[in-house]
């Protein structure tokens, strides 16, 4: 049996069974696909734009790839 889940005003921490069958496995992971999916029709532009926002705002300072350092 696992733990219930813990909530805090930011944060849900959820439990994941480690003895799942893969069919229930594979049932989950359907469902976040198809929320994921559902997601993406309601809020593709704003995700878009959330994105380029991330992208703009990223400090390179904190990038863990060295361009200078790159195999090509």
């Amino acid at each position: 049996m696992t733990k219930p889940y813990h909530c805090t005003a930011r944060t849900i921490s959820l439990q994941i069974p480690t003895r799942w069958t893969p069919e229930q496995a594979f049932a989950v992971f359907e469902i976040i696909d198809e929320l994921r999916d559902a997601i993406w029709l309601g809020y593709a532009l704003q995700l878009q734009e959330e994105y380029r926002d991330q992208l703009r705002h990223h400090d390179p300072e904190y990038d863990p790839i060295d361009p200078d350092d790159l195999p090509f």
